[in-house]
């Protein structure tokens, strides 16, 4: 039906211009010679009846092929949709990145190795939690490197992999220098919060104490025990043969003695964590100190050179650039956006 038309729509114009210059062609068809006014109608009509009859019956061929594109090869049209989503999101990472760098330089690894930033994670939202994985919740604090978790309704003791805090609560030892310090800030951070458990082949599943060998991370991501070697609340610990994390610990280390942070202080322990805490008076003090950490604001510059931080107490942040000036109402939170902060000298 569409060639017919075509080929109407097509001879159509040739008749009706031969009809035009001469319509005597037309006696032996129609026995006399018509009008040429009729010749032109006959023909306009013809044109326009046939271009209307190619519209209707002309098969949607475009359509076809691209339906038969879409069925023979779904998987290209999915791989192009995949790196152009690819593709956008690394350009949205690079530019987050190119923000972040110009805002505040962190300088996050030492001898060449990147430390990740498990505090950074902290913001993140508890119902952003993954799903892929199953959290306990956090039923006691024995020390900086001992909790205890109620596992399916099982109270387990789980001694974290990598990492020693000074002494508190062994009855072999006296309290150590920053112990209690270390324990308090276990509790700040695990207390009432439920976490994830992650073991590793390289040590077993449990001591000879019978204690859980794990790694832990809070519901926002927080890698608890690489949080308290960076922050100067323990020291790297390897047992007999090396883990998983073990290159990363080692460097947060070395990032803790760099910034002289926790027990790496010259004002604590000066990295001397073995050394017993003097007396009850110098204990009490650390403890009134570890509060005041969880009740004082503090603030900082975000400024791209800034390097310190002061307590509310410190009036050294009175100086600051107010364009710039930050206010937390924690150490701890203000850790989680510039990790890489010290106390200033002034407040020393």
């Amino acid at each position: 039906m569409v060639y017919l038309f075509s080929i109407i729509f097509f001879l159509s114009p040739i008749v009706l211009i031969a009809g035009l210059i001469r319509p005597s062609i037309f006696k032996k068809i129609f026995k006399t010679i018509p009008k040429r006014k009729t010749i032109a109608l006959v023909c306009s009509g013809a044109i326009v009846f046939s271009f209307i009859g190619v519209g209707i019956f002309a098969p949607d061929v475009e359509r076809k092929n691209d339906i038969n594109i879409a069925v023979s090869n779904p998987g290209q049209q999915i791989t192009q949709q995949q790196t152009t989503t690819t593709t956008e999101t690394v350009i949205a990472t690079s530019a987050e990145a190119v923000i972040a760098d110009s805002d505040d330089k962190i300088d996050s690894s030492v001898a060449g190795i990147k430390l990740a930033q498990p505090e950074e994670l902290a913001t993140t939202s508890a119902a952003q939690t993954n799903p892929l994985y199953e959290y306990y919740p956090v039923s006691s604090i024995v020390d900086g490197d001992t909790i205890k978790v109620d596992i399916n309704g099982k109270n387990e003791t789980i001694r974290l992999i990598g990492i020693d805090t000074p002494e508190v609560v062994d009855p072999r030892k006296p309290v150590q220098c920053f112990g209690q310090e270390a324990s308090n800030k276990a509790k700040e951070l695990l207390g009432g919060k439920k976490v994830r458990i992650e073991k590793d082949p390289t040590h077993g599943d449990r001591d000879k104490y019978n204690r859980l060998l794990a790694y832990i991370y809070r519901e926002d991501g927080l890698f608890y025990n690489q949080f308290m070697i960076e922050q100067g609340y323990a020291h790297e610990y390897t047992y007999n043969t090396p883990y998983k994390y073990q290159a990363e610990f080692k460097a947060a280390e070395k990032l803790a003695k760099g910034n002289q942070r926790g027990l790496w202080s010259p004002n604590a322990c000066n990295g001397t964590a073995t050394a017993v805490a003097t007396n009850t008076a110098s204990t009490t003090s650390s403890q009134t100190a570890t509060t005041n950490q969880l009740t004082e604001k503090y603030y900082t510059s975000s400024y791209q050179t800034a390097k310190y931080y002061y307590p509310e107490s410190c009036l050294g942040w009175k100086n600051l650039t107010p364009s710039y000036l930050k206010v937390f109402d924690s150490l701890a939170a203000l850790l989680v956006v510039y990790p890489s902060r010290t106390l200033s000298p002034q407040c020393q």
